[in-house]
Formats: C-alpha cells, sequence, structure tokens
C-alpha cells in the first residue's frame, strides 16, 4: 500500500485529488494539510511515501518546504502539485529535488500513475518537461537575470506583475507589507529595474506570468 499525504491550502481540490486516487486500490490518503503549519504536524505521525505538495500557499515558499522535507524526512518523495505551466517552474523543481511535477490543469487520473512512479523510485516527468530538461542538458540556456532571484524574490516578482499590490501580496504569503517590501527592493536592485511597470514587462517577457 502506498500511503499519500495531500498539502493544499484548498479543501476543494483536495477532496477531488482525494476523489481521484481513491479510486487506486494500491494506494490511502493517510492525511491532508491546508497549510505548512498543518504539514509538519501530520508528518509527524501519519505514514506518508509520497507527498503531494502545492508549490504556492500562503505562508512558506514550496521550493522552500520541499527543502525542509528532504531534510527532514528523506524517505518521502515528493510530488509538487501546481497552477503554474511546467515551462515556469517544473525544471525549478525537479533540480531542487522533487521526484515529480502535476499540473493541476491536467488529467487527474495522471496522478496516480505519478505517486505509483515515484514510489517505485523514479521520477515522474511529463513528456513536456521530459523535453525541456534533454534540451536544457543538450544546450543549457544562456542565463537570464531573474535566475538570480531566491524563491521568495521569484515568487514577488510573479505577484507584482500580475497586478496585486504589496499589501494584497503580504496578505496571501502571510508577511508584512515590510517584509514584502524588502523582496520588492532586492528584485528590483538584482533586475536593475526600478518599477513594478519595468517589472512587469520583463516577467511578460521571460513568459513568468
Amino acid at each position: 500500500m502506498i500511503h499519500v499525504v495531500l498539502c493544499d491550502d484548498h479543501a476543494i481540490l483536495r477532496r477531488g485529488i482525494r476523489d481521484t486516487l481513491a479510486e487506486a486500490a494500491d494506494i490511502i490518503v493517510t492525511a491532508e494539510a491546508g497549510s505548512y503549519a498543518e504539514l509538519r504536524e501530520q508528518l509527524r505521525t501519519a505514514a506518508c511515501d509520497v507527498l503531494l505538495l502545492d508549490i504556492n500557499m500562503p505562508g512558506r515558499n514550496g521550493l522552500e518546504v520541499l527543502a525542509s522535507v528532504r531534510e527532514t524526512h528523506p524517505q518521502i518523495r515528493v510530488i509538487m502539485v501546481s497552477m503554474y505551466p511546467e515551462d515556469q517552474y517544473a525544471l525549478r523543481c525537479i533540480k531542487a529535488g522533487a521526484a515529480g511535477y502535476a499540473n493541476k490543469a491536467g488529467d487527474p487520473v495522471l496522478l496516480i500513475e505519478a505517486v505509483r512512479t515515484v514510489h517505485g523510485g523514479r521520477k515522474y516527468l511529463t513528456a513536456e518537461v521530459a523535453q525541456m530538461l534533454a534540451d536544457s542538458l543538450a544546450q543549457p540556456a544562456p542565463p537570464v537575470l531573474h535566475e538570480s532571484l531566491s524563491e521568495r524574490e521569484m515568487q514577488t516578482l510573479v505577484k507584482i506583475a500580475g497586478g496585486q499590490r504589496l499589501t494584497d501580496i503580504a496578505q496571501e504569503l502571510m508577511l508584512s507589507p515590510k517584509t514584502v517590501s524588502v523582496y520588492r527592493a532586492r528584485v528590483l536592485e538584482k533586475l536593475d529595474m526600478s518599477s513594478n511597470a519595468e517589472l512587469t514587462a520583463y516577467a511578460i517577457h521571460n513568459q513568468l506570468i
């Protein structure tokens, strides 16, 4: 039996994933978490072979949590789940140690295949992600400015470019507005820009939004 824990702040999406996985006789959802704080508590007691982890939730960034889980529970195979297109975050997740990357907009039945694949010790890669990985190995892309950003800075850039105000970003990420302002200042400095308009134009040009 494959023991799975779900971590997503949307209860409806968790229910949909749970119902999908219930169709597989060899998979059981042992716990659910709506936040990273809840996830920490659940992993203390719940059996977990595979963790389905949403990359974008209030509080800590998903890749930061991935690193934490890999350190404290190295035996757990983590599949990052996101609404972001594969070309934005998939390679970042795989290179950060995720066992797989699944898009919420994709066929939910593929999650069963993903869980079985990573539980068997292999990486779960869609055809698109496999091609991107192959391309990156064959022809390393020239470095881009936003590769110097931390995950939190990257998150701030995407949200600003998406039209969100700093106060809204702070509330969504469960940070203080002052902290978000610091992240914004770092992004502007690293990208050598001076305004949100420039950040937005950059994000659009680089297909970050």
